[in-house]
């Protein structure tokens, strides 16, 4: 079930009224619907495979007891137990046919030739979210910062809530299981806001993402017939496409969730506003980037042993989060081109220049400086998402030659307007917004009424049909 999908209305009414007219009085109740409406929205794609969803559920609330044990050995025992349950879902539904075909290209390059047996399983939709959630749940019990929660549907609540199901954000247990045991009342002001953000996150997936998805499809897939200016503002395309598809969802997530009287984690804080790529992973898919830090960085030592040891962290947490998006080479060598844009920062000690304030805090537009900052920022990101939008390595390295080989065989190209010039009709009214609203996330209720209908309007003049959200193959 798409949240841009009149089936997804229509569902969210029903439990809506659910929730808040016949079982308002009963936190059990409410937390028991929350959970059947969570399998249903789930199973709406496909039911087979909410029987992974709940054993992998269950599988990690009783891992959580053992971990919780005061014998050291134990609480090892079970957390090692997690970690291999976890990883060993995600390495038989996402990652098996590849590594049994690198295996197969490794042997037939020195003459040893065999057929491995693959395993063509579909990949079930939100694998990557909700095993990630289970593991921080018996993470945050091994480290000591929470106890393992006694009520199975209250846990289960934390791991399958509908909003953040298949593409998070990945929520921590420590945030999000309090808000699960507690009574909640409805919240008019929480609801309007609510409204609001998915309004706001419906405006980015339709009205931007999905227009420029159209402009972008028809150049990249017919890359060697276009010029290079064309291919460039394709990049810069897909760059606005995503995010406006992910941080659409993520809105949209964080809205529904608000209606039922939920706070989730913000995802994104304006990210192509970052004035270098150390910023930029400090507003992109915050609860992923953070998660790595937490559970990967900080474990493995950090930046606290030495300058060496900070390199082989930063690469392993990028090539990792790179390999989590997808079983695929594109997806290592954009981790590894995000590593090496963070290197020089981290072996400056400038990697935590941008943490709190934000560009242009105190005025209207940005300095000379830091437009040069956000532009070199975000050329950099869009170079690296071109393998990210490319599933074959040697397709992604052909787009950018001929970017360069085009350049240099016809610079006057660039004297003309170029195939993809409209991706900026979308592009320019979305900076424009974003920019207006760097200062305070989410305070949506400076657009106003007559702007949030006009975005309504659009909504509908662009809404032709349900189109997936990118982070859904995830």
């Amino acid at each position: 079930m798409l949240f841009n999908s009149y089936e997804f209305i229509i569902f969210l009414l029903i439990v809506f009224n659910l929730y808040w007219f016949v079982f308002n009085r009963n936190l059990k109740q409410q937390n028991l619907l929350i959970l059947l409406s969570s399998y249903f929205f789930y199973g709406w794609w496909s039911w087979k495979f909410l029987i992974l969803l709940a054993a992998s559920t269950l599988l990690d609330y009783l891992y959580g007891f053992g971990v919780a044990s005061e014998n050291r050995r134990k609480s090892k025992f079970f957390l090692w137990l997690s970690v291999i349950n976890n990883l060993g879902i995600l390495g038989i539904f996402k990652y098996y046919d590849f590594f049994a075909t690198q295996f197969q290209h490794g042997f037939d390059s020195i003459g040893i030739h065999f057929t491995p047996a693959l395993l063509h399983i579909a990949l079930p939709v939100g694998i990557s979210f909700y095993t990630f959630h289970g593991m921080s749940y018996v993470f945050d019990i091994h480290r000591g910062v929470r106890k393992p929660v006694k009520s199975f549907f209250e846990y289960a609540v934390f791991v399958c809530f509908f909003p953040l199901l298949v593409a998070g954000p990945i929520e921590r247990a420590n945030h999000l299981l309090p808000q699960v045991q507690k009574k909640r009342n409805f919240n008019y002001q929480q609801a309007l806001e609510g409204c609001r953000l998915i309004l706001w996150g419906m405006f980015k997936k339709v009205v931007i993402a999905d227009s420029l998805s159209t402009i972008v499809d028809g150049i990249v897939n017919q890359s060697p017939a276009h010029s290079a200016f064309s291919l460039i503002m394709a990049a810069i395309g897909f760059s606005f496409q995503i995010y406006g598809d992910f941080s659409g969802y993520t809105d949209i997530a964080l809205g529904t969730a608000k209606l039922f009287g939920f706070e989730l984690l913000s995802n994104f804080r304006f990210p192509y506003f970052s004035r270098d790529i150390a910023e930029f992973w400090r507003r992109w898919h915050i609860s992923l980037s953070s998660w790595f830090r937490d559970y990967l960085y900080i474990p493995l030592g950090g930046s606290k042993n030495g300058k060496l040891t900070a390199i082989r962290n930063t690469f392993i947490i990028f090539l990792v989060s790179g390999f989590w998006h997808g079983a695929n080479w594109n997806f290592i060598v954009w981790g590894g081109i995000h590593a090496c844009g963070f290197l020089p920062l981290l072996l400056l000690n400038r990697n935590r220049k941008h943490v709190h304030e934000v560009v242009a805090a105190d005025r209207k537009l940005p300095n000379l400086h830091e437009l040069w900052q956000m532009l070199t920022t975000f050329v950099f990101v869009t170079f690296a998402w071109i393998f990210f939008r490319i599933h074959s390595l040697s397709d992604a390295l052909a787009y950018i030659k001929r970017i360069f080989t085009d350049t240099i065989a016809n610079p006057r190209q660039y004297l003309h307007v170029p195939d993809g010039v409209k991706v900026f009709y979308f592009i320019i009214p979305l900076i424009i917004l974003d920019w207006y609203f760097r200062r305070d996330e989410r305070n949506l209720r400076k657009l106003g009424w007559i702007i949030n209908i006009l975005l309504g309007v659009l909504i509908w003049v662009f809404f032709k049909k349900e189109s997936s959200f990118i982070y859904f193959q995830f």
